[in-house]
């Protein structure tokens, strides 16, 4: 399992689910990221999450094709 951290920006209280999944190179649109979420292949803090904008905070965890990503 591979291990990775996102950090938001000083100014960023959350970063979108479907946000994430585009910058980190996962998905390659919005409605790809929507597809991906809505497939359920996203977990976050061990849940699957269907929720295209859940907003991420700093100690979420988002599990991705076998990648785990820890929102700092």
């Amino acid at each position: 399992m591979i291990e990775k951290k996102f950090e938001l920006r000083s100014d960023q209280a959350y970063i979108p689910l479907n946000k994430l999944l585009q910058v980190l190179g996962y998905a390659q649109t919005g409605g790809h990221a929507k597809l991906i979420i809505q497939n359920e292949e996203v977990l976050v803090n061990n849940l699957i999450e269907t929720r295209v904008r859940n907003k991420l905070v700093q100690g979420d965890v988002v599990n991705i094709q076998g990648t785990l990503i820890e929102i700092i």
